[in-house]
């Protein structure tokens, strides 16, 4: 049983006996952004600045993406000039300019 499933069942259960359903979503609705809040206490973001403190870490989240994309841009633009380079030495021995050169 989902907690969506065992929610309703408890306001259903909780109209058949009498109480009114306006009274009951309220009381849901409460206990909802109590439980939010106590979730946010407990990982530190129930203060005036942990807005600020989340877009700090989605900066940071950001960057840390975009050095990962940098850094692999520029492993292969690396391993490319390595290609190239090893292309040309060997095309450098079959022409024997390593002779001409002596």
């Amino acid at each position: 049983m989902t907690t969506e499933d065992m929610l309703t069942a408890l306001l259903s259960q909780a109209r058949a006996e009498g109480a009114e359903l306006v009274t009951l979503r309220a009381i849901a609705e409460e206990a909802g952004e109590l439980g939010a809040a106590r979730a946010l206490a407990r990982i530190g973001l129930s203060d005036e600045a942990a807005s600020g403190d989340i877009d700090e870490l989605r900066e940071l989240l950001q960057a840390w993406r975009d050095a990962k994309a940098s850094a692999w841009k520029a492993a292969i633009e690396w391993l490319v000039r390595g290609v190239f380079a090893a292309l040309l030495v060997g095309i450098a021995v079959r022409l024997g300019v390593a002779e001409l050169v002596r």
